[in-house]
């Protein structure tokens, strides 16, 4: 008998670490562009209540890219 578990058939890795860069650049793009905007909202939820939101705009902006990022793959 045969042992098949440690002469098993290899996945590809070039394919999974092509797809885990792509992913990362556009998460990095889609940051970038929500980053300005997040401080905007930031800065006039700050002024409107006059205190500090519970969020910083960084948390904000990658946030946003976490939700956003995920769609573009899955579409």
């Amino acid at each position: 008998m045969s042992e098949l578990t440690t002469n098993g058939p290899v996945a590809p890795r070039h394919r999974a670490n092509a797809q885990r860069r792509e992913y990362y650049a556009y998460f990095g793009l889609i940051f970038l562009a929500t980053l300005p905007l997040a401080l905007l909202t930031w800065t006039l939820t700050a002024l409107r209540h006059g205190r500090l939101p519970a969020k910083d705009p960084v948390s904000r902006a990658w946030t946003q890219a976490r939700i956003i990022t995920p769609h573009i793959f899955s579409a």
